[in-house]
């Protein structure tokens, strides 16, 4: 099922990450269920489901946000199992999620002086590729995998300008790249000519494949510090570009938020400014 469910996933565009997500939690249902019950499920029932949220909430000490995106993966597999004719009715709504107070707080928590201690460290210890994805991350907004699947076609180093054509939801916009970004490009791609796969059509390569993985990211970054992230480096791009004059519109665009709520959470000051104001009461 879970093949099929996949299959029905990729048809409806929807990202690696998110599929993969999305098998995850649906694994872990079933891995509840048969641990529950003594045997496999083949269709959804709304009390099971919500037994479920139960557990995550009380036994696994899931945060309201976590067990939602749970939710939603369930929610997806009960589209699928209808549309194959495995189940008659949809059980699990977008209502049953748990309400979540919108926070205040900026999500940045990565200020500059922090991003740039990290990015000097992978600059004097690793690969002239990792320093530019690093600094790529951190002062254009991009999304890890918009930088994995980064190819020559959509970058323009005099111009200064990326197109991103394989953004959330496969929605293409315009990026705009600093000084900064554009030479660390320029000393990677002088690098680069010493790569086996320097021919590929992806700007970023490791040296035995011809595109670098979100893992090998992910574990320059483990690497070198237990606070920045990719993530984190996408939340200090937009509180940082709104502190330099950037209008919110102006970082939605860059950033690529559908929703111009999303980015006005980081006019928002930073968790450590609002403890600051608190010990003034």
């Amino acid at each position: 099922m879970l093949e099929d469910f996949k299959n029905f996933m990729l048809q409806q565009d929807k990202s690696i990450n998110t599929i993969n997500a999305y098998l995850k939690h649906v694994k872990d249902y079933s891995n509840w269920f048969t641990d529950s019950f003594g045997y496999e499920f083949t269709k959804l029932c709304r009390e099971n489901v919500l037994d479920y949220r139960s557990y995550l909430l009380n036994v696994k000490k899931l945060n309201a946000r976590s067990v939602n995106v749970v939710l939603a993966a369930l929610i997806k597999l009960n589209e699928f199992l209808i549309e194959n004719k495995r189940q008659e009715h949809q059980v699990l709504f977008k209502k049953d999620y748990l309400k979540i107070q919108a926070e205040y707080a900026s999500p940045a928590i990565a200020e500059k002086s922090d991003v740039e201690a990290f990015r000097q460290k992978v600059l004097e210890n690793e690969s002239k590729r990792d320093y530019a994805i690093v600094t790529l991350l951190a002062y254009s907004g991009m999304r890890i995998s918009e930088a994995t699947n980064l190819k020559f076609t959509d970058l323009n180093l005099p111009a200064k300008e990326i197109l991103v054509r394989y953004g959330k939801g496969h929605k293409q916009r315009l990026v705009i790249i600093n000084d900064k970004v554009v030479n660390a490009l320029k000393a990677y791609l002088n690098e680069r000519e010493n790569y086996k796969n320097k021919d590929s059509e992806y700007v970023f390569v490791s040296r035995e494949s011809g595109k670098i993985t979100n893992t090998v990211i992910n574990r320059i970054f483990n690497k070198y510090s237990d606070k920045i992230t990719p993530h984190t480096l996408r939340h200090f791009f937009c509180s940082y570009a709104i502190e330099c004059g950037w209008s919110v519109h102006e970082v939605a665009s860059q950033a690529g938020h559908s929703n111009i709520h999303t980015t006005l959470i980081y006019t928002n000051p930073s968790r450590a400014e609002m403890k600051r104001k608190a010990n003034l009461l």
